[in-house]
């Protein structure tokens, strides 16, 4: 039989080793250099919206109105009237920065205590998060002088949050960085005792990401991203990386302890191993391609970034390694480290002797342990049956006591609405008519105190900023969203000729909210149709590509459950350094259901890749079973050790969404790993039996996909006698 594909790129990079390599690195290095030049691009706000805050959103971009980037200052103090000169000293340090304009008069509050200093900044809103470092350091040294006066100073604006939320983002990218490299290596320097087999997987994985990074900048001119897509990135590229490494390297070693010679060994490894990445990398990348239907931004951003990182990933596991196996040969296992080098050599096999005592009861009540590996991991789902999601607001996303949404929080029990109002755009021929005119007041008339109309008359366009009452984001705030959307807003304007939509904060939260919604079940269909596909093609068997996805629905569904019972309900959150917050944030489910989807596909491509090996050559199923399961648990365990670490990781990070992402991943990897793949995996592939491979009379046409055979150990010459007295 012809040697796959995944065997000929082995064994092509084996005997053109400097070609594979010094190509992998020239690549690495134009595909860095270049994406650096180009710069990425991000996407704007505007860009993110959907629904009728998008058309709002895009009716003021194409009539070319700026949005300036407002702020607000409030000035509190213990006594009425008592904040009159702090905010006076403020306004004219705030005023000379150079960086404000629009200073309006201190606002006070109904009882006096408080006053809200607002403004906006000079220059387009995109790169004000640039330039308000000034104005960031004239209320710090308000606060610092008025906390010996008893007054208090809190800042929340545009400008100001996505600085500090680029910051932090950037010092969590950072953080991840410096501790998943450093775990990641840890790991492998137990699982192979030796310095160079470890160095190999995290080398290859990071020349990946960086590769990666230079391509997303390039495609970043043509889909604008958002900068939680490099975070995302950063987690997966590390995490497949070094997964398809140590699967590809721990069969070539397996093979070589098994007394094959080096050049054999290579190539069963790529015929087998290999493969299973190509599948691998295949699968996930065409159920990431599924988010390109969720019809956000977001996830099409998300969708670019991960296919790209596993692309390459999975490319340099099929190239690059095997050259760099093959010249390394023996060396590999340099730089031995004491007490775990035999480990290294040996723990394949060690850790298949211990899968072996646990399989064993597995295999022999395979009914028992079916029933309660499903049990546990329904129970684990339950608490997702009452999930909520909502798109997290600041104080939600940073926690309670972050400055950021301490601010924010103080300002709107102050002032409601001041930070987030609802914006009511509208676009007409004749915005100056006197119906339209009539309609505009309507609308500030019943939208309540506060709402302030802007005309532009050159663009046809007018908006109303209306604040809203509560927090922004809470059900008063969205009651009243309703209404302004529902009655107020259509009573104005029926029968006139003018398109009047509701934008701002809140509307968008709730558009995108809607738009997941409806997004979720194609994703769904197409990510299932796919898997279904591709398990198929690649087994030949219904039952292996129909029991692929109900496992991989379990395990996300653990992972919905544990989300919500950590981050929704509060159980155990402190532990990760977290809060109960209510909620989930609405495109995690959508994230995590795609992403498990995808990576849950390494392992069981590559166990069930071995267990049909091993049926290929003659075993039955229960004995192809018990090879598959102890021959790959090695790599499993320690891949799955891996990605763990990597997700969690993320889980200590600052921000709430990439808390839940870290948890949701890292738990769903660790059961996927243990109680799906060693123990519900094998025990319903043994209920099954003989089911399991057959292939139905409508199918018989599908191509037979090799799966490596493993060709016999070369039988050793018997050593020649040497006659006594020679």
């Amino acid at each position: 039989m012809r040697p796959n594909l995944a065997a000929r790129l082995g064994v092509w990079s084996a005997h053109h080793r400097k070609t594979a390599i010094l190509g992998w690195l020239l690549f690495v290095v134009l595909a860095t250099t270049i994406g650096g030049a180009s710069g990425m691009v991000t996407a704007s706000d505007d860009e993110m919206g959907v629904g009728d805050s998008g058309r709002a959103a895009a009716i003021l971009q194409d009539a070319g109105v700026e949005e300036p980037a407002g702020e607000l200052v409030m000035v509190s103090s213990e006594a009425a009237g008592g904040w009159r000169g702090a905010a006076s000293d403020l306004s004219k340090a705030l005023t000379a920065t150079g960086e404000t304009r629009k200073m309006q008069a201190p606002l006070p509050s109904g009882d006096g205590k408080d006053a809200l200093l607002r403004f906006e900044m000079k220059g387009a809103s995109d790169d004000a998060a640039d330039r308000v470092q000034p104005v960031l350091d004239a209320v710090q040294k308000a606060k610092d002088d008025g906390a010996r006066n008893g007054i208090s100073v809190y800042q929340f604006g545009d400008a100001s949050s996505e600085k500090h939320l680029g910051d932090l983002l950037s010092d969590d990218l950072t953080k991840a960085e410096f501790t998943a490299v450093p775990l990641a290596l840890g790991i492998l320097l137990v699982a192979f005792g030796a310095v160079v087999a470890a160095l190999l997987p995290v080398g290859l994985a990071l020349t990946a990401c960086v590769a990666a990074f230079g391509l997303l900048s390039l495609a970043s001119h043509q889909l604008h991203l958002f900068e939680t897509t490099y975070s995302v990135m950063f987690l997966m590229g590390l995490a497949v990386g070094v997964d398809y490494c140590l699967f590809y390297l721990r069969r070539e070693r397996d093979e070589r302890a098994a007394g094959h010679d080096a050049e054999t060994a290579l190539r069963i490894a790529a015929a087998t191993s290999g493969r299973a990445v190509l599948v691998s990398g295949l699968t996930v990348m065409v159920a990431m391609a599924g988010m390109f239907l969720s019809g956000l931004l977001l996830f099409k951003g998300f969708a670019v970034a991960t296919i790209l990182v596993v692309c390459v990933a999975m490319l340099g596991s099929v190239t690059v390694l095997p050259a760099l196996l093959s010249a390394l040969g023996d060396r590999i296992n340099a730089g031995r480290i004491p007490f775990l080098s035999r480990k290294g050599t040996k723990g394949a096999h060690a850790s298949g002797g211990i899968a072996g005592k646990l399989l064993r009861p597995v295999l022999a009540r395979p009914k028992f342990f079916a029933v309660g590996a499903a049990v546990l991991l329904l129970a684990l789902a339950a608490p997702a049956l009452g999930m909520k999601t909502e798109q997290l607001g600041l104080e939600k996303q940073f926690g309670s006591d972050a400055p950021l949404s301490v601010s924010f929080r103080e300002i709107t029990q102050e002032f409601p609405g001041g930070p987030a109002p609802a914006q009511v755009v509208v676009k007409a021929d004749g915005i100056e008519a006197k119906k339209i005119q009539d309609a505009l007041a309507a609308v500030v008339r019943d939208a309540g105190k506060g709402a302030e109309l802007t005309v532009h008359k050159s663009a046809g366009v007018a908006e109303i900023d209306v604040p809203l009452p509560g927090d922004g984001s809470d059900a008063r705030s969205k009651k009243a969203l309703g209404e302004l959307r529902d009655d107020v807003v259509p009573a104005a304007f029926d029968g006139l000729d003018a398109d009047a939509y509701v934008g701002g904060d809140l509307a968008s939260s709730e558009d995108f909210s809607d738009q997941l919604s409806k997004g979720i079940m194609p994703v769904f269909a197409f990510i299932a149709a796919v898997t279904f596909l591709l398990m198929l093609f690649s087994f030949r068997s219904v039952v292996i590509a129909v029991t692929s996805i109900g496992l991989n629905l379990l395990s996300v569904g653990a992972a919905y459950g544990v989300m919500t019972a950590v981050f929704q309900h509060g159980w155990g959150a402190e532990l990760i350094g977290s809060e109960q917050v209510g909620a989930i944030e609405n495109w995690m489910p959508l994230f995590v259901l795609v992403v498990l989807f995808g990576l849950s596909m390494d392992y069981h491509v590559f166990v069930v890749s071995r267990i049909s090996e091993a049926r290929s050559r003659g075993l039955d199923n229960r004995e192809a079973i018990r090879e598959g399961i102890t021959r790959t648990a090695g790599a499993v365990t320690g891949a799955a050790v891996i990605m763990v670490a990597v997700f969690a990781v993320f889980g200590t990070l600052s921000m709430q969404d990439m808390q839940q992402m870290g948890v949701g991943l890292g738990v769903a990897v660790l059961l996927d790993a243990t109680v799906v793949r060693m123990v519900l995996l094998p025990s319903l592939m043994t209920l099954l039996g003989e089911r399991n491979w057959r292939t139905p009379r409508g199918l018989s046409w599908l191509p037979r996909v090799s799966h490596g055979e493993t060709p016999a150990v070369p039988q050793q010459p018997a050593p020649r006698r040497v006659p006594s007295g020679a």
